[in-house]
Order: structure tokens, then C-alpha cells, then sequence
């Protein structure tokens, strides 16, 4: 099997930076198939701390080719300064190992200008947004008034769609969201800066992994926030603008599903939200203080606070499902060490119904009761330790629960933030 998938089963946030950063020692190619910059993943590799927003997670990797799929919406401004920062470090210095999809999406400064002020007006209503732009670019996308990378290349293209959307942007700003308008000259300018930056790695990545997977090359494809925050199977409205399953794999790289050879769910061993939504598990007391003090649960783009709480199997057992998952990677299990009694979500109660998987009704999720059983837990630290005999009795008990509410073995577990600070079950994903 060539090909191995990465995704999110919770509300983003897992750990799958780290977790693909480890992964990618094997790979030859890594991929990002959607979202944008707001979501960050954090590699720790040797003390060290570099944050990633659009570049994949293998970067930190010799020799290793990064590919930004078409289903990125890409803020040309912010990968520009990522690149920056990365060869700083000794990162991409030959641009043969970063290529850009032809037709992914560019976030413009009216998308920015839009979504910050469309926060600003729904108030109490508000949806948790970075406030970068993703949301209207993929409306803009849907809308196909986008402009893409393809467009940029061409100085024509790019003048005539700039002008057009941008008469039509300025006035929703202005008679609408009561935003001032912006300059043509400004952006049209930055924007063909950033093209000669950029211009060099713009390929047709849909026929350059096509060709690769051919070849028998590994390719880890990555993807971004979580199950959760999909468009169409998480917590609608409070969820991000693309898909962030699986499936979206095909869409978002340009492979065909045939060529997916393998899935990995990423999971934290409690749960985190950031931003507006339900989070039937949350712990608002010293339980979900401990969690966020100790787990270091503030976003890594943002800085904001995350919502903590239990483990909830009815979201991971609905995203196992959703992406099909063969093996489960557990996150931050160090982070539980400490507590005398932990407790994991099995179901939950609305109005004397059952479920065990997600309702779509935000109301349900909202008015529902969980339903907790309690499992021992321990004090011992678990940074150091390398196999899962090594792991306290009452930590194995915990990880084998949550396999068997799953149905998906654990493969990985997590026991720090270095790349090094993890058990590996299996040697080799691919």
C-alpha cells in the first residue's frame, strides 16, 4: 500500500501536525487536501517549536516532497512568510520539493474584510471564526467568481477578475457591512509581488500525484481541523467551510478513491473545541482547568483558550464510521496523569432516546445528557516511556476501552510533544 490517509476525529486540534511529522519519515510525498491558514499544526523536533499553517507537516524532513492540494484555499501573503521562515531554518531551499495546485483557491483581502465583519455583526451568534478569509473564498469558489492560482499566472486574467469582484465586494462592504471599501491598485500590486514569489512551484498537482502514486511512491495525504468541523457531517453551522473527511481526499488532491490505500484517525485521549458550538462532554470546573493548564490547550494559529472535556466515543465511534478509519493514532494520553478517576462519554440521552452517534440537530446536541462510565486512573509520568507493556496497567485499561467502544485498534499513542515522545505499536503505516 502506497498511499496513507491522515484526518481529524474530533473538532480539530488532535495532534496531527506531530503525528504526520512522524509518519512522514516514510513517506516520499505529503499532502494538504483542504482548509487554509486556520489551521496550525505544531511540530516539536528536538526542543524546538515551528508552527505550520498551509505547508504540510513533513517539511521538516529532507528530500520529502510538500504538495498544497486544490482543495487549499491559500492566502498567498501568509505562505509566502511560512517559506520565509522555513528556509530560515534550512527548510525548502531548493523549490523542487514544494509544489502548488494549479487551481487551488486564493484568499483576497475582501474575503478577510468580509468574514471579520460578518463576525462582528452576528454577536452573540457568532460562529468562532479565525476571521481569515476561508469562509467567503470557498463561497467565492462555490460561486465560481474565484481566483486561482492558474488566474494569478496571468497578469490579464487576474486584472479583469480582481476588478470585477472587487466592484461587487466593495459594495456589499460598504452599503452592507458598513466596512470601507478597498483599492484596486493595492491589491492588484501585492498580489503580482506575490506571484513572482510563487510562480515556481504552481504545477498540475492532480497529474503529479497520479504519476507518483503510479511510481509506487508513499504518499501521506494530511488534512486539516477535524471530523467534527466538516461542512456537511459536523456540528452545522458551528464548522469550517470544507470537508474535512476522508473522502474529501479525491476531491481536494485530484486522486481517484482507488487510490487511497489506508486511513488513520487522529484522536486526542480527552476532548477539545475551540470557538462557538456544542461539546456535550465539556468540563467547565478544576477538571477542565487541569486539562487545559497541563495540555497546553490554547490554538497555535489563534492563541485562543480551548474547551476541554472527557473523551466522547460517540464522536470518534461517528467519525470511525465517516472516514472509514483502519487504526486509531491516541494524542496527549501524558496529559491524563493525575486524575484519580477519568471518565468516558459511551452515549447519550435526549428525552429518554438513545444515541450512539452524533444527532444532526444542534438543539438535541445542545439539551442532551451524556452518559459516563468511570475507569481508574493513574499518577505516573509516561513522557519516557516507548512501549505499551511500559504504560501503567490502568493506562492500558483506558486505551483498550477506548478501542473497544471504537472498533478500531490503536496503532500510536502519544506520550509527549517531541516527535520522539511516542508508542508505536505498528512500526509502519503503509
Amino acid at each position: 500500500m502506497s498511499t496513507l490517509v491522515v484526518v481529524g476525529v474530533q473538532w480539530g486540534d488532535e495532534g496531527k501536525g506531530k503525528v504526520v511529522d512522524l509518519l512522514a519519515r516514510e513517506a516520499d510525498v505529503i499532502v494538504r487536501f483542504q482548509g487554509g491558514n486556520n489551521a496550525g499544526h505544531t511540530l516539536v523536533v528536538g526542543g524546538k517549536k515551528t508552527i505550520v499553517r498551509l505547508i504540510p507537516s513533513g517539511v521538516l524532513h529532507a528530500g520529502k516532497v510538500c504538495v498544497i492540494g486544490n482543495g487549499v484555499v491559500v492566502d498567498p501573503q501568509v505562505l509566502v512568510e511560512e517559506i520565509d521562515t522555513l528556509q530560515q531554518q534550512g527548510c525548502l531551499l531548493d523549490p523542487a520539493f514544494l509544489k502548488i495546485s494549479e487551481t487551488a483557491h486564493l484568499i483576497m483581502p475582501y474575503h478577510k474584510a468580509i468574514d471579520l465583519a460578518r463576525e462582528r455583526l452576528r454577536g452573540e451568534g457568532r460562529i468562532g471564526t479565525t476571521g481569515r478569509g476561508i469562509g467567503p473564498t470557498y463561497e467565492d469558489k462555490m460561486a465560481r467568481v474565484g481566483v486561482r492560482f492558474i488566474d494569478l499566472l496571468d497578469e490579464k486574467v487576474f486584472s479583469e477578475k480582481l476588478a470585477h469582484n472587487l466592484q461587487e465586494k466593495n459594495i456589499y462592504l460598504g452599503s452592507i457591512l458598513k466596512e470601507q471599501a478597498l483599492d484596486y491598485g493595492q491589491i492588484f500590486d501585492g498580489y503580482c509581488r506575490l506571484r513572482e514569489r510563487l510562480a515556481q512551484y504552481v504545477i498540475d498537482t492532480s497529474r503529479y500525484l497520479h504519476q507518483e502514486i503510479s511510481r509506487g511512491r508513499k504518499v501521506l495525504f494530511e488534512g486539516a481541523q477535524g471530523t467534527m468541523l466538516d461542512v456537511d457531517h459536523g456540528t452545522y453551522p458551528f464548522v469550517t467551510s470544507s470537508n474535512t473527511v476522508s473522502g474529501a481526499v479525491c476531491a481536494g488532491a485530484g486522486v481517484a478513491p482507488q487510490q487511497i490505500h489506508n486511513v488513520i484517525g487522529i484522536s486526542k485521549t480527552y476532548t477539545t473545541r475551540v470557538g462557538s458550538g456544542p461539546f456535550p462532554t465539556e468540563l467547565f470546573g478544576p477538571e477542565g482547568e487541569k486539562l487545559r493548564h497541563d495540555g497546553g490547550e490554547f490554538g497555535s494559529v489563534t492563541g485562543r483558550p480551548r474547551r476541554c472535556g472527557w473523551f466522547d466515543a460517540v464522536v470518534v465511534r461517528t467519525a470511525a464510521r465517516l472516514n472509514g478509519l483502519n487504526s486509531l493514532a491516541l494524542t496527549k494520553i501524558d496529559v491524563l496523569s493525575g486524575f484519580p478517576t477519568l471518565r468516558i462519554c459511551t452515549g447519550y440521552d435526549y428525552q429518554g432516546r438513545h444515541y450512539d452517534e452524533m444527532p444532526a440537530s444542534i438543539q438535541v446536541l445542545e439539551g442532551l445528557t451524556p452518559i459516563y462510565e468511570e475507569l481508574p486512573g493513574w499518577s505516573e509520568r509516561l513522557t519516557d516511556l516507548r512501549s505499551l507493556d511500559a504504560l501503567p496497567a490502568n493506562a492500558r485499561r483506558y486505551v483498550e476501552r477506548i478501542e473497544q467502544l471504537i472498533g478500531v485498534p490503536v496503532k500510536m499513542i502519544s506520550v509527549g510533544a517531541g516527535r520522539e515522545e511516542t508508542i508505536l505499536i505498528r512500526p509502519s503505516f503503509f
